[in-house]
Parts: structure tokens; C-alpha cells; sequence
């Protein structure tokens, strides 16, 4: 007999308001918590002193949380000059101090234009990467440094907000894999000193901007399960880029059996992804194999566990 998971069977995305001093999972099993959930999971950790946009995933979503991992993101960020630490950030040991030149607005606005588009930025230690099955961060606490690759990522914005003295604030749109940590440590080191980040927020990731969120307190203040649920936005929020398909009510048995379905695929070319209804409920995601056909790759469960 199988067993039955602890909680409700609670379905959807949530728009956390991270609050700073929290891990990202301490955060996400705060929310679960609140709403009783079988399932959830986040779409990208922030580090415990950032703040900002977390989209946590309830139930049938999180088999749609990769479609988030792989977004671009915007930040704020303000960069402190003249002191590393070994992690980034303000939470880290100083490292070095080193002098930070007479530098004006103008000094770090050309410096940033070598950071725009497509650049090669090496992880940090401190990163949830993975070394021979540990994460990097484990390996960084036990005083040891692993050589890393660099990796392509893409700056696709960094403008300079406000400059005073030896620090100043950035806006950023980055791309999937990019550490904004390391983007200031970079930075610095092209003005002719260190830098660290004191304060990290995030404002968008995916198609997710400024709009819905919710803190954790707001959460707790809500009179019972149904308020809370009622804050929650659909499955398919997260795959709205994709294409959709409509699916008669037969074609839909077809596809909850695993089978192919018949369908008006014309306009999409074979290979793609597309979102699956029937009468406007969402389905899931199908592979278009043809002109005239779809088949099953990501459908909502039928049938509770």
C-alpha cells in the first residue's frame, strides 16, 4: 500500500518576499509550514543576506521549477570598496584591505561598460556548486580551494544608481548561473581595489517582477488556509512562454494514458514544447511529433498519491 504524504495537497506558485538573514530553504519550509503543503520547493536560492523575490513552489508545480532555474534575474546591489572578504559579502572574514584610489562616478561607469554582455566569471567558493558530490560552500568552510572553470554568462544590464565615497549602488539583469557576489569582486579589482557586496536584492527573475508578493509575516497574518491559497498563482504561470494547444476531452484521455494525441500542431515545428488544455484546464506540457500530433513529456497528476 503506498504511503501518503503529511499535508495538503496544495498546488501553485507563491511570490515570497525573502527576508534577509534566512537561508532559502529555511525560508521555503517557513511557507510550507504556513500552508500545509505535501510538496514545495524554491526556483533559485538567494543567499541568506539577500532579500527579495523567491518563487516557491507548491505541489504540482515544482515539476515545472526548472523553467525558473533557468531565467535571467535583476538585482540591486550596493558595493563596498576596499575590503574583501571570503565569501563576497558582508558576511564573510576580511581577507584584505586594500587602498581604494580617488575614484569619481564617471571612473565606475566605464569600467562597468567592460562588464556589460557576454563575459567569463569564475564561481566562488562559497556557492552551492558541486565538487566530486560536495558543494563547494562545504569545501570553502574546511579551508580548502578547489580550482574552478570559468563559465560564459551574460550582463545583459549594470547601471550605476548612486556613488558615494567608497561605495556605490548597481542595477544588474543577469543571465542563468551568474554571481553578483563575484561581478562586484570583479569590479573592484578593475577600479584598482577590492569590493564586497553589503546589501543584494532581488527584483525580478523570470516574468516575475515587482507585482504580488507577499512576506512571510503578511503570509502568517491571513485568517486561514483558504486566504493563503487564494494568494497563490496557477501551475502554468510558470510555462506561460511556451506555446499552447487545446485538446479535445477524448485526446486528453489519450494523453493522461501516455498516448499521443490529435491535434492542430501545424503552426509549431516538430520537437517543441507546448502547453496542453482541454476546455481551458491545464493539462501540462506536450512534444509536438507532427503536423497532426502531440505527445505526453510533463502532464499534472490525475489521481492523488
Amino acid at each position: 500500500m503506498a504511503r501518503r504524504r503529511r499535508g495538503l495537497p496544495v498546488n501553485g506558485v507563491l511570490l515570497l518576499d525573502k527576508p534577509k538573514g534566512q537561508s532559502s530553504n529555511h525560508a521555503l519550509q517557513r511557507a510550507r509550514r504556513l500552508f500545509q503543503a505535501q510538496k514545495a520547493g524554491h526556483t533559485g536560492t538567494l543567499d541568506p543576506m539577500a532579500t527579495g523575490l523567491l518563487p516557491v513552489c507548491f505541489g504540482e508545480a515544482t515539476k515545472f521549477s526548472a523553467h525558473l532555474l533557468a531565467a535571467d534575474k535583476v538585482y540591486r546591489t550596493r558595493v563596498e570598496l576596499g575590503v574583501v572578504t571570503d565569501t563576497g559579502d558582508a558576511e564573510g572574514e576580511v581577507v584584505e584591505r586594500p587602498a581604494v584610489p580617488s575614484l569619481a562616478a564617471a571612473d565606475v561607469e566605464d569600467v562597468l561598460e567592460r562588464f556589460r554582455g557576454e563575459i567569463e566569471q569564475v564561481p566562488p567558493m562559497y556557492s552551492a556548486l558541486k565538487h566530486q558530490g560536495r558543494k563547494l560552500y562545504e569545501l570553502a568552510r574546511e579551508g580548502k580551494s578547489i580550482e574552478r572553470a570559468a563559465r560564459r554568462v551574460t550582463v545583459y544590464d549594470a547601471r550605476l544608481l548612486d556613488f558615494v565615497g567608497e561605495a556605490f549602488e548597481l542595477h544588474v539583469k543577469v543571465s542563468k548561473g551568474t554571481y553578483v557576489r563575484t561581478l562586484a569582486e570583479d569590479i573592484g579589482r578593475a577600479l584598482g581595489t577590492g569590493a564586497h557586496i553589503s546589501a543584494l536584492r532581488r527584483l525580478e527573475t523570470g516574468p516575475f517582477t515587482g507585482q504580488g508578493w507577499l512576506t512571510l509575516e503578511a503570509l502568517e497574518a491571513l485568517p486561514d488556509q483558504a486566504a493563503r491559497e487564494a494568494m497563490l498563482l496557477p501551475v502554468d504561470v510558470l510555462v506561460a512562454h511556451l506555446p499552447s494547444l487545446e485538446v479535445d476531452a477524448v485526446e486528453a484521455a489519450h494523453l493522461n494514458q501516455g498516448r499521443a494525441a490529435r491535434v492542430d500542431a501545424s503552426a509549431m515545428d516538430t520537437g517543441e514544447t507546448a502547453r496542453l488544455y482541454c476546455d481551458g484546464t491545464f493539462l501540462g506540457l506536450g512534444a509536438v511529433t507532427g503536423p497532426q500530433e502531440v505527445a505526453p513529456k510533463r502532464l499534472l497528476s490525475t489521481a492523488a498519491d
